[in-house]
C-alpha cells in the first residue's frame, strides 16, 4: 500500500505566475510548468537563503523531499531561461499556510510582506 501524500506547506502564491520571452508564442511546445511547491523551494533556498534542512522544516516535509523538489524546480528554470520557454507556476501538492504563526518561521512571506495571494484572490492574470 502506498504512503499517504504529505502536503507541502507554502506561505503564499506568487504575485506573478507567468514569465518568459515577450515574443514567444504561447503553445505547449514553448511552455514549462513549475508547481507552486517547486516555486516555494526556490524562494526559500535561493532568495531567503535557507538550507535544505530549514526549507524542509518550513514546508513540513523531509529534507530528501525538498532536495527532489528543488532539483526539479532548477531544471525547469534552466529549461525556460536557456531555451526561451514561457515558465508558468501552477498546481502541485501544497496547502497554503494560514499566516497565524502555526509553524510559520522567518521565511513566511505573509509575515514579511503583509500581503499574500490566496487561491481565491485575483492576481491580475
Amino acid at each position: 500500500m502506498a504512503r499517504p501524500m504529505k502536503w507541502r506547506k507554502v506561505c503564499c502564491l506568487p504575485e506573478n505566475n507567468k514569465f518568459g520571452p515577450l515574443d514567444s508564442p504561447v503553445d505547449t511546445k514553448n511552455h514549462v510548468i513549475m508547481t507552486v511547491d517547486e516555486y516555494e523551494a526556490i524562494r526559500l533556498i535561493d532568495l531567503e537563503g535557507f538550507t535544505q534542512e530549514e526549507c524542509a522544516k518550513q514546508m513540513n516535509v523531509a529534507r530528501t523531499t525538498v532536495q527532489g523538489i528543488y532539483t526539479e524546480a532548477r531544471k525547469k528554470l534552466a529549461e525556460s531561461l536557456v531555451n526561451g520557454k514561457v515558465l508558468s507556476i501552477e498546481g502541485g501538492e501544497y496547502r497554503l499556510c494560514d499566516g497565524l504563526g502555526n509553524g510559520c518561521g522567518r521565511g513566511c512571506y505573509k509575515h514579511k510582506r503583509g500581503r499574500c495571494f490566496t487561491d481565491n484572490e485575483d492576481r491580475g492574470d
